[in-house]
């Protein structure tokens, strides 16, 4: 309800298979508005989704809670964050940010399709929880391997 002004219709509950599993999520539509126009223009140059050079002052423990809400994955005892549409320079960008910001330890591996992925060790974990679970749903605590 806190984002219903944002929004054009209610939200949608969508049912998949992956790999076997059913998954469910939700699509949320929003309206067409300048504030949110705005964001866009930030990560997107014609239709490319791209990481700005002022990520640094972007990149907040609220930021990185959703981001791993919408495409982190719990392995190993560490935390992988997607970023499979990105450059390899663009990930060493956000990878400098984790460390620099926050002093969370992490590497590059090369998941889906040999495409760069950030892996946070271990080691880190209990300072990304520290940072970010008070923005976490409690559905989603199991990324951060709390369930």
């Amino acid at each position: 309800m806190k984002l219903s002004h944002y929004c054009s219709s209610l939200p949608i509950l969508v049912n998949s298979q992956r790999k076997g599993v059913s998954q469910f999520g939700v699509v949320v539509t929003t309206r067409q508005l300048p504030c949110l126009n705005e964001l866009y223009s930030l990560f997107y140059k014609n239709k490319v989704k791209f990481i700005p050079e002022n990520i640094y002052s972007l990149l907040t423990p609220l930021a990185i809670a959703h981001w791993i809400k919408g495409d982190g994955a719990a392995l190993n005892k560490g935390l992988v964050l997607c970023t499979d549409s990105f450059t390899l320079k663009e990930v060493y960008l956000l990878q400098d940010v984790l460390k620099k910001q926050f002093n969370l330890n992490s590497t590059i591996q090369g998941y889906n399709n040999n495409r760069p992925r950030i892996y946070i060790f271990p080691e880190s974990m209990s300072k990304l929880v520290y940072l970010v679970k008070p923005y976490m749903l409690s559905s989603m605590l199991y990324k951060l391997h709390l369930i």
